[in-house]
């Protein structure tokens, strides 16, 4: 009874193992807004559906990296949902502080730019399966604003 119960539980860990899932890639991160508190920051997030009904997202998390050090976190309750069968885009907003800019001088000095990793969880509720996180991480290179930008 027991062999028959071991095999059961490979046999569903298997299925649910074998089971798709959305995918998310970060296209880009760009300057959004510059205002005199912060600096906004706006990731471009495309997630692809496989399934054919909508999926509804539950809360997005994230953290902005630069230098070894987090210089943004948060999280965006209940952004909608995923289209079935489709991408869906995503605008993820990151706001960072000018202090924090200040303790970055010696990133920002060499080409007026900051060296970033951005790691997003998008918490997702898959019918039978529940509350699933897709982890997707970037790095890259985020422009700093000119007096231009500003003004």
């Amino acid at each position: 009874m027991a062999g028959l119960l071991d095999k059961a539980k490979n046999f569903v860990a298997e299925k649910v193992s074998n089971i798709p899932t959305p995918e998310a890639t970060v296209d880009n991160v760009d300057l959004k807004d510059v205002s005199r508190k912060f600096i906004e920051y706006k990731a471009d997030v495309s997630v692809k559906n496989p399934y054919n009904h909508s999926i509804p997202i539950c809360e997005i998390t994230f953290s902005l990296k630069s230098a070894g050090r987090e210089i943004a976190s948060g999280n965006i309750p209940d952004p909608g949902s995923l289209k079935g069968s489709d991408t869906t885009k995503l605008d993820v907003p990151v706001k960072v502080p000018h202090s924090i800019l200040v303790t970055l001088v010696k990133d920002i000095g060499a080409d007026w730019d900051i060296d970033y990793q951005l790691d997003l969880g998008l918490i997702i509720d898959l019918p039978v399966v529940g509350n699933f996180t897709i982890p997707v991480s970037s790095k890259g290179e985020m422009k700093l604003p000119t007096l231009s930008d500003l003004f």
